[in-house]
C-alpha cells in the first residue's frame, strides 16, 4: 500500500497517540468571530464537519449559547433533525447527553460515527487490513450498485455517467470488504469515510440544492488510485479528529433512525432542543445524498427510495403524497395561502400551496411533540428559513411563532441570522431571511 510522506507522518502521530488531548469546546470550534448564529455557510471547515461537506450545518456556537441561556441544569438535549450532527457533538463537548433523530440512514451513520469512542489501535489495524484485502482482490463483475439508474456507472446513458467503471469497481470492493467487518462501530465509521470520497471521484459536483456535471468532465482523469489515496486521507483526517477530541465532557448519546414526526414522542424528557429543520423550499434533501445512499448500499430499489422520501418532512413536492394534516391557526399562514392561491396556476408546480400548508402542519406537530417532552422552563432553539413562490413570501418564522401558543410554547425572541439567496426564478438576490426562534415551555 502506497503512503505519501505526509500520510506516514500523520499515521505515526495518530497511531502512537502523539496528538493533543483534553481539548475544550472552544478548542474544537476555534476562536472565531461570527456575525450571526445562522448556518456555517462562508465559515471555514471545522474538525468533524470536514468529513463530509454539509452546507446547511449551523454554527455550533448556537448550542453553547442555548445551554448558557436556558435556566436550570442542562442534562439532556434533543435534535429532531440531526443533519451533520452539530448539536449532538457540541452537546458532548458541553457535558450534556444528546439525543438525535435522523431519517437519512447515511447521515444517521455519519452522526453516530462522530459521537462514538474508538480503540484506535484496532481501528488502524482494521483499516490497513481492508486496504490490503482490496488490493489483493480482482474487480467484481456484474451489477455493482443494484437499483441505480443507467447513468450511475460507465457506459451510462447517452454518453453520461457518474462513475467510470474502474472507479465504481474500486468503490464496490471497499464497500463489500467493510460490510463484512464484525465491529459495527468500525464498519459504520469506514463506510461513512468511504462515502466522503464519492463526490470527488465522480463526474458531478453538488451545486446548490442538487448535482450537476463538472465542466469538461469527459477529459478529467480519475482512476482507482485516486479512490485509494482519498480514502486514506479521509481516514487520517477522521482519526486525527477523533483522537484529538476524544476527551469530551460527556460520552453518552442516542441516535434514533427514522421519521422525526413519529420518534420525538419516544425520547426521554429533555431540558433543551436545538435544531434546524428543512426549509419549505420544495426541494427533497434526499437528492443531495443519492450517491452515498445508493453506492454504499443504504438503498437497494426504488421502493426503498420512495419510502425514505415519504419519511421526510413535507417541505418539497418531488413525490406525490398526502398533504393533509392539522391546520394550525395563524393569520400569517392564512394570508400566505390566500396569496399563493391567486398565483397557483402560474407556479412551476401547482401543489406548492398544499406543500406549504402541509409543512406548517408537520412543524406544528413537531413543536407539539417537543413541548410534551420538554421539562418546565426548558427551551427550544430553532433556526428556520423563509421561502418565496411566484413573488409570494412565505414568512416561516412568523407563522411558527404564531402557532407556538397552540402547542404550549411561548416565544421568547426571534432574531435575524442572515439572508439566503432566492432561486433564479425569484431574482436570485440575498433577501430570504433565516431566523433564530427561541421558545420556552
Amino acid at each position: 500500500m502506497f503512503w505519501s510522506q505526509r500520510q506516514r507522518l500523520m499515521y505515526t502521530q495518530v497511531s502512537s497517540g502523539a496528538v493533543i488531548h483534553s481539548l475544550r469546546f472552544k478548542d474544537w470550534t476555534g476562536d472565531r468571530s461570527i456575525e450571526s448564529v445562522g448556518t456555517t455557510a462562508g465559515l471555514g471547515p471545522l474538525p468533524f464537519q470536514r468529513w463530509r461537506s454539509f452546507k446547511e450545518a449551523f454554527a455550533p456556537e448556537i448550542v453553547e449559547r442555548a445551554v448558557r441561556e436556558t435556566p436550570g441544569r442542562i442534562r439532556h438535549i434533543a435534535d429532531p433533525c440531526g443533519g451533520s450532527g452539530t448539536t449532538a457533538l457540541a452537546a458532548q463537548f458541553l457535558g450534556v447527553k444528546p439525543t438525535t433523530i435522523e431519517v437519512n440512514p447515511y447521515l444517521a451513520d455519519l452522526i453516530e460515527a462522530k459521537l462514538t469512542m474508538y480503540q484506535f489501535e484496532e481501528l488502524t489495524v482494521t483499516f490497513r487490513a481492508i486496504c490490503k484485502e482490496v488490493n489483493d482482490l480482482r474487480p467484481p463483475s456484474g451489477v455493482l450498485f443494484p437499483g441505480t439508474p443507467a447513468t450511475f456507472v460507465e457506459p451510462g446513458l447517452n454518453g453520461q455517467f457518474l462513475f467510470s467503471r474502474s472507479v465504481a469497481e474500486r468503490i464496490a470492493m471497499y464497500r463489500d470488504a467493510i460490510r463484512q467487518l464484525k465491529s459495527e462501530q468500525i464498519q459504520r465509521l469506514l463506510i461513512v469515510l468511504l462515502g466522503s470520497v464519492l463526490i470527488p471521484v465522480s463526474n458531478v459536483v453538488v451545486s446548490g440544492k442538487g448535482r450537476r456535471y463538472r465542466g469538461s468532465w469527459q477529459s478529467r482523469p480519475v482512476s482507482e488510485r485516486m479512490v485509494d489515496e482519498l480514502f486514506r486521507q479521509r481516514f487520517l483526517d477522521a482519526i486525527y479528529d477523533l483522537r484529538a477530541y476524544q476527551t469530551r465532557a460527556c460520552r453518552e448519546f442516542a441516535v434514533l433512525r427514522g421519521d422525526c414526526r413519529e420518534l420525538i414522542s419516544k425520547i426521554e424528557m429533555v431540558d433543551l432542543a436545538v435544531f434546524s429543520p428543512p426549509y419549505p423550499n420544495s426541494f427533497d434533501y434526499t437528492d443531495v445524498y443519492n450517491l452515498e445512499l445508493w453506492a454504499l448500499g443504504y438503498l437497494r430499489n426504488s421502493m426503498e427510495n420512495t419510502e425514505l422520501r415519504k419519511a421526510t418532512l413535507r417541505s418539497h413536492v418531488q413525490i406525490h403524497r398526502d398533504m393533509g394534516g392539522r391546520r394550525y391557526s395563524s393569520s400569517a399562514l392564512t394570508r400566505t395561502l390566500h396569496e399563493l392561491e391567486k398565483v397557483r396556476s402560474s407556479l412551476w408546480n401547482r401543489h406548492i400551496p398544499d406543500m406549504v400548508c402541509a409543512y406548517v402542519s408537520d412543524m406544528g406537530d413537531m413543536m407539539a411533540a417537543l413541548s410534551s417532552r420538554l421539562r418546565p422552563g426548558g427551551r427550544v432553539y430553532m433556526v428556520v428559513g423563509d421561502s418565496r413562490y411566484g413573488g409570494v413570501d412565505v414568512p416561516v418564522a412568523k407563522i411558527l411563532a404564531q402557532i407556538a401558543r397552540h402547542v404550549d410554547l411561548s416565544l421568547l425572541k426571534a432574531e435575524s441570522c442572515r439572508s439566503m439567496r432566492a432561486s433564479p426564478q425569484q431574482g436570485g438576490k440575498q433577501e430570504l431571511p433565516e431566523t433564530l426562534l427561541v421558545f420556552s415551555k
